[in-house]
């Protein structure tokens, strides 16, 4: 067993035979992903060391200490916690060879085309096709709110393979290469003015069976592992006491006393003590993760993490007063990331509105909390058991 005496060892060693000061980034990176630690509860040769989990801390401090440079997580966000994951339990030996390593370098962007315009909440409704054909399967249809898709090199898919079978029966999940000349990406541009998000278009592409995740028609299943990484990755972040938003709420308050009243002084209270709180609770999950996959009360984290980030922006805009109102620019512009604290009030009130959206709407989160973590009888669903070419659309 791997002890954190010996990652220590480890990582002294990586930072001797590479030093960040005068070693290329992705050099540096590479190396840190073949000595094992990149994710160090992952296998051996796949960027970890079979390693406890808990003991990632251990090799991120002491890189940290260094100045060692990371792998700019929230522009690969998606890959780190979504398609790793879910590429580690259902890819062949081939596929997590492939993939794995560019994707936590950063060498290779990921996306995420589950969404139809047709089926969001109701995501098991999807109409994209997938068509056997030889070793390939031929995909035809549309994704939307795909963040990064003007970015990404390969996505992960899910796509209906039997219209026969009940809507969650007959679908299975693939990597799609977004390199295809049949994807087509269309900027799709939100209240901010910008378009991180886009419309995918896929029109006859070709995806190898090699790269399907998981047995043909139980793809939902695999989305699952996906689905709950993602939410424990977006409500789950790791950050300090007053990090995040509430942290520059907190700035604005103690940096400009003639804003302040006694009411919304109360209320900030009320928030700050909202937001330690779910960061101890985003804690003790990570901690929970150290004995398995993420369950369903990642569901209650994302969701909390949805209201309490439009709470606190709607509270900066009106403690700003007509300050508040300003808005810095509405460009249009596709970014790599979303950065709610490097922006001002107003962005990071119109853009909290997407939190009750993306990664599960805060009422689909609602429902898989009453049902799989409080154990309330589940809404009656008339159409589980209808073919999906069945259903009414």
């Amino acid at each position: 067993m791997t002890d954190a005496e010996e990652l220590r060892s480890r990582t002294r060693r990586l930072l001797a035979e590479h030093p960040p000061a005068t070693t290329d980034r992705t050099d540096f990176l590479k190396a840190r992903f073949d000595a094992g630690l990149a994710w160090v509860h992952y296998p051996a040769g796949l960027g970890g060391l079979d390693a406890p989990r808990a003991l990632q801390a251990v090799v991120d401090a002491e890189l940290a200490a260094a100045g060692a440079p990371d792998n700019d997580p929230r522009r690969i966000g998606i890959g780190l916690g979504m398609a790793a994951p879910t590429l580690l339990q259902y890819g062949s030996d081939e596929v997590k060879e492939r993939f794995l390593r560019p994707l936590w370098v950063g060498e290779e962007v990921w996306c995420q085309l589950f969404s139809e315009p047709g089926a969001g909440s109701d995501l098991a409704a999807l109409g994209t096709r997938a068509v056997r054909d030889g070793e390939d399967w031929v995909v035809d249809g549309q994704k939307v709110w795909t963040s990064s898709a003007h970015l990404a090199r390969w996505a992960i898919l899910i796509a209906r393979t039997d219209p026969d079978a009940p809507k969650h029966r007959g679908i299975t999940y693939f990597v799609c290469d977004m390199t295809d000349p049949g994807v087509e990406v269309r900027p799709l541009r939100q209240i901010t003015g910008e378009a991180e998000f886009n419309e995918v278009f896929l029109t006859g592409v070709r995806i190898p069976d090699a790269h399907r995740l998981g047995e043909v028609g139980d793809g939902w299943r695999v989305a699952q592992t996906t689905l709950m990484n993602e939410r424990v990755s977006i409500g789950g972040a790791r950050i300090p006491r007053e990090g995040g938003m509430i942290g520059k709420l907190a700035t604005t308050w103690r940096e400009r006393p003639e804003l302040r009243t006694h009411e919304l002084h109360r209320r900030l209270l009320d928030l700050w003590v909202d937001a330690e709180v779910a960061r101890l609770t985003g804690e003790r999950l990570r901690q929970q993760l150290v004995a398995g996959q993420p369950g369903p009360e990642g569901s209650a984290t994302k969701l909390g993490f949805a209201r309490l980030n439009q709470a606190i922006s709607g509270l900066e805009v009106e403690l700003l007063g007509d300050e508040g109102l300003l808005y810095g620019e509405w460009e249009m512009r596709r970014p790599e990331l979303v950065d709610f604290t490097g922006r001002d009030a107003g962005y990071r009130y119109l853009r909290s509105k997407g939190n009750s959206i993306e990664g599960g709407t805060s009422e689909v989160l609602l429902n898989i909390v009453a049902e799989r973590v409080l154990g309330l009888p589940p809404e009656p669903r008339n159409d589980k058991d209808v073919a999906w070419k069945d259903l009414a659309r």
